[in-house]
C-alpha cells in the first residue's frame, strides 16, 4: 500500500465536548476549570510529547497567582510541585570584567520576586495533569496534533493527530498507523509559542489583523547541581548587558532551589541584527563572567534545554476566539517580559476560557466564536499583569539596552504610581526575521572554544536535553524552496540558521571545507528541541517547523 493510498482509509474518530491542544499550564488550567464548573463536560487534552512536562521548559520563577485561583489547596498538597520560595532578589549590569548591583529600592514593585516560588514549570505541569486526571480529563501524551479538522462552514471541528509509521522516503513503513480524530464542540489550542495549528489557525481567521507583530526571545537554559557551600535556597540573579551589546536585548537568570540545585538560563531577543551572532555561544560566553564563574567551580551540569519565549506583549497578543474555539496561554501570547514570567497568565487565560466556554456548552452551543473570551482579557487579571510593562521591549529594541531600560522603569514607576505613560503604547516595528543586516554591514562575532568545564559545545548540550525521535520519518522541519539556503541564505547572511540554532540541526557542509566549494545545507532534524527559532528567525520564512511523530523530541525531566 503506498502512502496516498494509506491515507485515504478512513481515521478513527472520538467526540468530546472540548478537544485542548497541549498539557501546559493553559491548557491543564482550563481542562481543571471545565471539571470543576461541570463534571458531566468531556474533555480530552491531547500532547506531543512522551509524558506531561517532556517538552516544556520555562526559567522558572513562579507566581502563583494562577495555582492559587485555580487550585486554592495546592499548598497543603504533600505532593505540591513548588516547595522553594525566593528569598532574594539580585539584579546586575554586566560589563566584560565587572559588574555593577542594581538597587532593590530603584525596581518598580512588580519586579519584586517575594513571594514567588522557584522550582521547575515541568513538574507543575505534572501535578496539573494529575490533577486533572483526578476530574475525569483525558490526557493523551505522545500524540502529536497535526491538523486542525474544519466543518464544511469552516468552523474548527477539531484536531487529528499525526500518522505514525511514515519512512523518511515517504513511503508506508511496516510501522504504518493511520492517526486518529479528536473532533469536539470547542478546542482550545494551547500549544505554547510559535504552535504550528495556532500558527495556521492565526493566518486562517486573520487573528493578528490590527495587531503588532508578535515578537520573540530565544531562551536556553541548565541545570547544575553545585556545591552545598555555593549554594543560597531561594537566591534569584538576574542581569543585562556584558556579553551583548548595547544594541542586543536580552539578559541572564540565576535560581537556586530544592537541593543544592540552580538553573542558569540566557534569554536573546530574536530582533537581534549581527546575522553571526550565536545565542547559545552567548549563553556559554556568559558562564565564564568573573561574577559568575565561581558558581559552577566543581558543579556538575545535569540538562540543557531551549525555547522560544513570546515577547510582544499587550499590543500583539491576537484575537483570542475563532469559529470553534480559541488560543490559550503561550499561543497567544501572554509573557510578562520584564518580569521574565508567563505560566500565571497562562493557567489564568485557561481558566478563562473554561469559564466562558462552560456556559456555552451548557446553553447547547457548538462550533461557534465564544466571543466572551476575546472581550475579557484587557480588563482581567492578565490585561492588568501586562498593560504596565508594554513598553519596556519596544524601548529597549529603539534605544539600546543603556538608554531603552532606563526609559522601560521610567515607565513602569509611572503606570505603577499613575496609571498613565507618557509614551502612550508604542508600536513594535518589523517582525523579527526582517532586522537582521547582511553580512557586509556587520563585524563577525568571533566566539572562544568551549572548555568543556563551565562552557560546552552545541552536541553535548543537546545530549543531555534526552532529544530523540524516531529515524525514519520525514523531516519535521520543511524548506519551502530548498534551493534558498544556499542561493541566498549563505552570500548575505552568512546562513544564519546554522548558529541560531541552539541545537546543531542546521549545517552548511562543503565538497572541500578548506576552498568552501559546492556547499550542501543539511538538516539534522534528530537533534531538533522544537524551540521554533529557526521557524521564527530565518530571514527568507523559508523553515516551516512542524510536529514530528507523537513521542520525539526532547526529554526533559525537571526543567
Amino acid at each position: 500500500m503506498d502512502l496516498k493510498e494509506a491515507q485515504s482509509e478512513p481515521r478513527e474518530s472520538m467526540d468530546y465536548d472540548v478537544v485542548i491542544v497541549g498539557a501546559g499550564p493553559a491548557g491543564l488550567a482550563a481542562a481543571i476549570r471545565l471539571k470543576q464548573l461541570d463534571e458531566t463536560i468531556s474533555v480530552v487534552v491531547v500532547e506531543k510529547g512522551a509524558e506531561v512536562g517532556a517538552h516544556i521548559l520555562s526559567g522558572a520563577v513562579i507566581d502563583p497567582v494562577g495555582l492559587d485561583a485555580l487550585l486554592p489547596d495546592w499548598r497543603q498538597d504533600e505532593g505540591r510541585p513548588l516547595t522553594t520560595e525566593v528569598s532574594e532578589d539580585i539584579f546586575y549590569f554586566l560589563t566584560e570584567p565587572n559588574g555593577i548591583r542594581l538597587p532593590n529600592f530603584g525596581m518598580p514593585k512588580l519586579m519584586n520576586n517575594h513571594g514567588n516560588f522557584v522550582g521547575s514549570l515541568g513538574l507543575v505541569a505534572k501535578y496539573l495533569a494529575g490533577r486533572a486526571e483526578a476530574l475525569g480529563v483525558e490526557i493523551y501524551p505522545g500524540f502529536a496534533a497535526a491538523e486542525l479538522l474544519f466543518n464544511e462552514d469552516g468552523s474548527v471541528a477539531g484536531v487529528a493527530t499525526g500518522d505514525m509509521g511514515i519512512a523518511r522516503d515517504g513511503t508506508v513503513s511496516e510501522r504504518y498507523t493511520r492517526g486518529m480524530e479528536l473532533r469536539g464542540r470547542y478546542t482550545l489550542l494551547g500549544e505554547g509559542a510559535r504552535g504550528s495549528l495556532s500558527k495556521i489557525a492565526i493566518r486562517k481567521f486573520g487573528l493578528d489583523e490590527g495587531r503588532e507583530p508578535q515578537k520573540y526571545g530565544i531562551g536556553l537554559k541548565e541545570i547544575w547541581q553545585v556545591k552545598p557551600e555555593k549554594f543560597v535556597k531561594g537566591q534569584v540573579q538576574h542581569s543585562f548587558g556584558w556579553p551583548l551589546d548595547n544594541g542586543t536585548g536580552g539578559g541572564s537568570f540565576l535560581y537556586h532551589f530544592d537541593d543544592n540545585l540552580v538553573t542558569v538560563g540566557f534569554v536573546v531577543h530574536l530582533n537581534y541584527t549581527n546575522p553571526t551572532l550565536s545565542p547559545f555561544d552567548e549563553f556559554q560566553r556568559f558562564k565564564t563572567h568573573p561574577l559568575i564563574r565561581d558558581l559552577f567551580d566543581g558543579a556538575k551540569r545535569l540538562s540543557y534545554g531551549s525555547r522560544a519565549i513570546t515577547e510582544g506583549g499587550f499590543q500583539s497578543v491576537p484575537k483570542l476566539t475563532f469559529p470553534g474555539g480559541a488560543l490559550v496561554g503561550c499561543a497567544a501570547g501572554f509573557v510578562n517580559v520584564p518580569r521574565i514570567k508567563g505560566s500565571h497568565n497562562a493557567i489564568l487565560s485557561g481558566m478563562q476560557a473554561a469559564q466562558h466556554l462552560a456556559p456555552a456548552l451548557a446553553a447547547g452551543r457548538s462550533h461557534d466564536e465564544v466571543v466572551e473570551i476575546e472581550a475579557g482579557w484587557r480588563d482581567s487579571a492578565i490585561g492588568r499583569d501586562l498593560k504596565p510593562v508594554r513598553n519596556v521591549k519596544p524601548l529597549w529594541s529603539k534605544y539600546g539596552t543603556l538608554l531603552g531600560i532606563g526609559l522601560g522603569g521610567i515607565d513602569m514607576w509611572l503606570n505603577q504610581l499613575f496609571g498613565w505613560s507618557p509614551f502612550g503604547t508604542l508600536k513594535h516595528g518589523k517582525p523579527d526575521y526582517a532586522t537582521l543586516k547582511p553580512l557586509a554591514e556587520v563585524k563577525p562575532i568571533v566566539y572562544p572554544k568551549p572548555d568543556g568545564k563551565i562552557s560546552f559545545d552545541k552536541l553535548s548540550s543537546v545530549f543531555l536535553s534526552s532529544t530523540n525521535h524516531e529515524e525514519d520519518q520525514p523531516a519535521h522541519l520543511k524548506l519551502t524552496d530548498p534551493s534558498i539556503p544556499i542561493a541566498r541564505n549563505l552570500p548575505v547572511y552568512g546562513e544564519p540558521a546554522r548558529l541560531y540554532c541552539p541545537a546543531g540541526v542546521y549545517e552548511v557542509v562543503y565538497k572541500d571545507a578548506e576552498a568552501k566549494t559546492e556547499p550542501r545545507f543539511v538538516i539534522n532534524a534528530q537533534n531538533c528541541v522544537h524551540c521554533k527559532t529557526c521557524d521564527i528567525k530565518d530571514p527568507a520564512q523559508n523553515i516551516t517547523w512542524t510536529v514530528p511523530e507523537g513521542g520525539g523530541g526532547p526529554g526533559y525531566s525537571n526543567m
